[in-house]
């Protein structure tokens, strides 16, 4: 971050500043989630590796304790990947819809990810 604020005050780019502003609303979600756990002992799962981690673990234990339903999930998810996809290339939805499945769309191929990455450490 100080890199980018040396930089940033010689010669700003739009992308930088970009830059800056999503390091530093990470950096703030990542000390939330540290002061939740010290004060609480309880994660907020606001952070995307906090997220990632919890997401992960629920889909490998539902990968050792029930197969056809990790499967069955596996399905949806890239059926839901395809259908938000199409979503977006439809012109008749409003713009607001468009925003909705582009959010949907990103949850979902993540979720895909994850779950991509799970089979392939369970294939190990």
């Amino acid at each position: 971050m100080k890199a980018i604020d040396a930089v940033i005050d010689k010669d700003p780019s739009e992308q930088m500043i970009i830059d800056l502003a999503e390091l530093k609303n990470r950096n703030i979600l990542a000390f939330n989630e540290l002061r939740s756990f010290n004060d609480k002992g309880k994660w907020k799962n606001k952070h995307p590796l906090i997220i990632h981690h919890s997401i992960r673990s629920k889909y490998q234990k539902l990968l050792k304790s029930d197969t056809a339903g990790f499967l069955a999930e596996f399905t949806n998810t890239a059926n839901n990947v395809s259908r938000y996809a199409s979503f977006l290339n439809n012109e008749k939805r409003s713009p607001n819809q468009h925003e909705k499945d582009s959010e949907n769309l990103k949850k979902h191929k993540e979720r895909e990810s994850i779950m991509r990455e799970v089979l392939e450490e369970n294939k190990k």
